[in-house]
């Protein structure tokens, strides 16, 4: 954090004590080499309780969970470095990883970063076009996946010539058929003749070790470069926004910590603020693939006695419509939960969001902010320093955040301005969160710094104690009639009211205001379910609620912020990493308007 955030106009620090104390101690530890599957797998699977010590439990609705132990996931993984070497995987190559929640993902990662070959995550959700791409541009030499992914990778695999295998897993006899290569194979296949051990390639901590897709808002995905010191420089907000993960004294070896998230492990949030960190601290991780529900959360939560996740605001939202507590229990006590700690990010949590995580699942949720490029870098941590609910929090140690303007001067206090992260922490030692650089692209790359600073594209306004305000991102950000219009404040405000679920706001191009605020609203089923068949009837809610709604937020925001404007829809477009889409939305009022004026 910059020195100057958190100070009054009369220079006094007005920092909160603990947050103050682990800034002034906090030391980067960076050393010459350093390997992510070495310290996440390789250490533990040598420890004497290695065949006893959980890594990945492997969860089923209604099912008992499989537990694979760190010494199972060590040799799998050694297994599996010995096949990709075997076909061609040298130190550097990319390696696609088209896998959901399960352990045979987790190993995966171990095994190709063990090799100092670079772990390229994709998404389950891919379809043709976006696997195309991605294996055409970062030149993958081996993809593994699962058989709901082989029909697409194998429908583009004419256009990746640099594919050399294709390795399946979890394959029924007819999906045998797609692997055409002579070098593809079956996972069990591929592994079973494989020697158990495997030698570490002693990579530098600055080599790459993983390479992730991000999703542009403008042309094609940018593939940011990410070396394995990334890791050093994400622990400091794992283990803030996770209460100390890893170092609490409740939780240890012998009574663990387990962690669960439903962010997917092919995207950063799943991959670096779930899987990997948990892994690093020898604790286990739930691993689930299936369908997100409220009820789904909470029952796994009880099952598996997850004491720490990751619950973006999108589906906090959901568990606070579907269980909003009954007379005399809450949901933590309905379900038995035991969590110590809930983060949250991928879009502004929201007071209403926090306080039904305060007062139903018993825990304050630490917002979090960061990016694929540098993540983990902003956020709040309640056991050393109180949050302010609607807040995304101030600088994790070792992170020189601030909020600077075009020309990357720090904004002062009450200013919107964008949020940026500085090369070196206040110490004025490098920060090892940093990405290398988009892959391919070293025009993107320099665009994405102000000197020293790099640009994280997300507005934010700075308090007097310190505090940053997530004001949207800058591309969302928009005036009516004069007015700066921050679409975060206005859906938070309508999720408020008991018939709504979610809620996106977007510009509405008007000729005369330049734009009026719109909200495209989902409806909680238990208001539409009377009238779900009679269109008159659907009619005569939606605009009954119209007004209420309009009226809900001009009597909690400014009267310029309401919405003219409700489009009530099933669902939001959302990304697969959780976030609501507001640019489709927007361009698809953009169409609308362009079409009335022809």
């Amino acid at each position: 954090m910059a020195v100057s955030q958190g100070r009054d106009t009369s220079g006094k620090s007005t920092l909160p004590a603990g947050y103050a104390a682990l800034h002034s101690r906090f030391q980067w530890a960076v050393p010459e080499h350093f390997n992510m599957a070495e310290v996440c797998s390789r250490r533990w699977a040598v420890k004497q309780n290695a065949t006893k010590r959980v890594a990945v439990s492997a969860y089923s609705t209604g099912a008992a969970a499989t537990f694979y132990s760190y010494s199972q996931l060590q040799e799998q993984a050694n297994r599996l470095s010995r096949a990709l070497v075997a076909r061609g995987v040298q130190r550097g190559d990319r390696v696609g990883i088209v896998l959901p929640q399960r352990f045979e993902t987790a190993v995966a990662y171990i095994a190709v970063m063990q090799m100092g070959a670079v772990a390229m995550p994709l998404s389950i959700l891919f379809g043709p076009e976006a696997l195309e791409f991605r294996l055409q541009d970062s030149e993958a030499v081996v993809a593994i996946c699962d058989a709901g992914s082989l029909p697409a990778l194998a429908s583009v695999r004419g256009q990746c010539p640099h594919l050399q295998a294709v390795l399946g897993v979890g394959l029924e006899a007819a999906d045998a058929a797609l692997l055409s290569g002579p070098h593809d194979a079956a996972w069990d296949a591929a592994l079973a003749d494989q020697p158990a051990e495997f030698e570490l390639v002693n990579t530098l901590a600055e080599e790459p070790a993983v390479l992730i897709y991000t999703s542009g808002t403008t042309g094609n995905p940018k593939g940011a470069l990410i070396p394995h010191r990334a890791l050093i420089g994400n622990l400091s907000g794992f283990v803030a926004s996770q209460n100390w993960f890893g170092f609490d004294g409740k939780h240890n070896a012998d009574s663990q910590a387990v962690f669960w998230s439903p962010a997917d492990w092919a995207w950063t949030g799943g991959l670096m603020d779930a899987l990997l960190p948990t892994l690093y601290f020898g604790r286990p991780i739930v691993a689930y693939h299936g369908r997100f529900s409220p009820q789904t959360a909470l029952e796994l939560m009880r099952d598996c006695g997850v004491t720490h996740t990751f619950l973006f605001p999108t589906a906090l939202k959901a568990m606070m419509k579907a269980y909003p507590g009954t007379k005399g229990e809450t949901v933590r006590q309905q379900f038995k939960l035991q969590l110590a700690a809930i983060m949250s990010a991928g879009e502004a949590v929201g007071d209403a969001v926090f306080g039904y995580c305060e007062r139903q699942l018993g825990v304050k949720p630490n917002e979090m902010f960061g990016q694929t490029e540098m993540n983990y870098i902003v956020g709040n941590c309640n056991l050393h320093y109180p949050s302010k609910p609607g807040s995304m929090g101030m600088g994790y140690p070792g992170h020189r955040v601030a909020v600077i303007d075009e020309a990357g001067n720090e904004c002062p206090v009450g200013v919107p301005g964008e949020v940026a992260l500085h090369r070196y922490d206040v110490q004025g030692q490098p920060d090892p969160i940093f990405f290398l650089g988009y892959w391919k692209n070293p025009k993107a790359t320099e665009a994405k710094f102000t000197g020293d600073w790099c640009r994280t594209g997300d507005l934010a306004l700075r308090d007097a104690d310190g505090y940053l305000w997530y004001q949207g991102r800058s591309d969302d950000v928009f005036k009516a009639a004069g007015y700066r219009i921050g679409p975060g404040e206005i859906e938070n405000c309508l999720v408020k009211h008991p018939a709504v679920i979610n809620a996106a706001v977007v510009p509405k191009p008007d000729a005369e205001r330049g734009a009026l605020v719109k909200a495209y609203v989902v409806i909680a089923p238990d208001f539409i379910a009377a009238c779900a068949d009679d269109t008159r009837a659907r009619a005569h809610l939606h605009a009954k609620l119209t007004l209420e709604l309009q009226a809900h937020v001009k009597g909690q925001l400014a009267p310029y912020e309401y919405p003219k404007e409700i489009e009530f829809v099933d669902a939001l477009p959302m990304t697969t990493t959780g976030k609501v889409q507001r640019r489709v939305l927007r361009l698809q009022e953009e169409a609308r308007y362009a079409a009335a004026r022809v």
